[in-house]
């Protein structure tokens, strides 16, 4: 059973490593084409990885300053949520 959780943690972390090139920073958002709601949920689900990638690199935020405001700090705020409460999934109780 612990190899089969090992591979799966190893697996996302794979993946979320590989997806991260779509970072808050990394150009793909400005004044003229800001970040929606969905990238919104994105930045918050690979929030983590961005502030590793942010000590690194200066021009990499955890936070896409270029938004459309309301929208995308909801869906930031969801996937922030979501994906670290999630986290209390895997945890059980062992007595």
């Amino acid at each position: 059973m612990k190899i089969k959780s090992f591979l799966t943690m190893a697996l996302l972390l794979a993946a979320m490593l590989s997806l991260s090139g779509c970072v808050p920073g990394d150009g793909a958002s400005n004044a003229q084409h800001p970040a929606g709601f969905f990238w919104g949920i994105w930045h918050g689900w690979i929030a983590p990885v961005s502030l590793v990638i942010g000590f690194f690199k200066h021009h990499i935020r955890v936070y896409e300053v270029h938004n459309i405001g309301w929208w995308y700090d909801l869906g930031y705020y969801i996937a922030i949520i979501s994906g670290f409460g999630g986290i209390s999934l895997f945890r059980r109780d062992k007595h």
